[in-house]
């Protein structure tokens, strides 16, 4: 276990995951906000891409497990992310849709805000979201960020504008 809530606790992703993960990545209205769901090679890239952070960064999305059933409900954690010509450090979550607006969201991204500062002594940390993602705005200002600055990022093929929401230690 990485973080503990107190509702939540979260571990690195594993290949026995995968099922739950494509729960989130293969609903087309939990993955509105990337134009579309994904098939199982793009699961299995993206479960990939985690272990390959953890590995060389010792972080990336990390499962969420509800505590009371012991049951993968999303995934939240810190990602290295391209942003205009730099990397930053970034809070992201996408969360099964059977567990949107019950808090858990919100109650991972702090405890990712409170692992970057007092774990990794970063100075920053942000989210990146598209300006069309209304509920990942909401976890990022109750998570205590604002918008610093836009960017439009191309991604399977359509120019989509994001937010960077930021905060400072």
């Amino acid at each position: 276990m990485i973080l503990e809530t107190e509702r939540l606790s979260l571990r690195e992703m594993n290949q026995g995951d995968f099922d739950a993960l494509c729960k989130i990545l293969q609903d087309e209205g939990a993955m509105y906000a990337y134009e579309g769901a994904f098939d199982n090679q793009e699961v299995q890239d993206w479960l990939d891409r985690q272990i390959s952070r953890y590995q060389k960064w010792n972080f990336g999305l990390w499962a969420v497990i509800l505590k009371e059933t012991n049951v993968m409900i999303g995934q939240c954690g810190l990602t290295m992310q391209p942003w205009k010509e730099k990397e930053v450090l970034e809070i992201g979550y996408l969360f099964n849709r059977d567990y949107w607006h019950k808090g858990y969201a919100t109650e991972a991204a702090k405890a990712c805000r409170k692992y970057a500062f007092e774990i990794l002594g970063a100075d920053e940390v942000c989210s990146i979201i598209r300006n069309t993602n209304i509920a990942s705005q909401k976890v990022a200002v109750r998570n205590d960020m604002t918008v610093a600055d836009t960017w439009t990022k191309h991604y399977r093929g359509v120019d989509m504008l994001h937010d960077r929401y930021v905060i400072h230690r």
